[in-house]
């Protein structure tokens, strides 16, 4: 199936989902599952990486990973699948879900439209990423971003977060 047909999210939609501690997806609202072009059941205990689109670098999930499992939140400009033959750009925000006994019980998700020139900016530098990681791994893809970041003297944050209101 080809997954070239990009998708685009409402102004006024939240994504929402809310994985276990593994990374099934336990809730979606409707929004995601039309973007998805999905049913609760062809995604509830699935990974969430079933939606993972190939033109995603793996070292953005591993920052991902890296905060959340660290209780820390992230935003990330996420390209995604969806079943019906295309993809889909989204601004995520994802955080730990947690007990009273500050445990993480899983993982919470909200995305949103993002803005269409920061994903102008966001492209080439996820395909450089990809192409370090398919030469060196995922090590040369962090070795690259945290370099791009220094040059830039911003953190993550402030890039990913300035895109968005840009």
């Amino acid at each position: 199936m080809s997954i070239e047909k990009e998708f685009s999210v409402d102004e006024n939609a939240f994504l929402v989902s809310k994985t276990d501690p593994k990374g099934r997806i336990t809730y979606c609202n409707e929004p995601f599952l039309n973007i998805v072009g999905a049913k609760q059941g062809d995604l509830l205990g699935k990974p969430h990486n079933i939606i993972r689109h190939p033109d995603m670098p793996r070292v953005v999930f591993k920052m991902l990973w890296d905060r959340v499992q660290n209780k820390e939140e992230i935003f990330a400009f996420i390209k995604n699948k969806s079943f019906n033959g295309g993809f889909y750009w989204v601004f995520g925000n994802i955080t730990a879900s947690l007990d009273q006994q500050d445990n993480i019980v899983g993982y919470y998700s909200v995305r949103r439209k993002p803005n269409p020139k920061a994903i102008e900016v966001i492209k080439p530098l996820y395909t450089k990423l990809l192409e370090l990681e398919r030469d060196g791994g995922i090590e040369a893809s962090k070795k690259y971003l945290l370099n791009f970041f220094e040059e830039k003297s911003t953190s993550y944050d402030e890039f990913i977060n300035n895109l968005q209101r840009f």
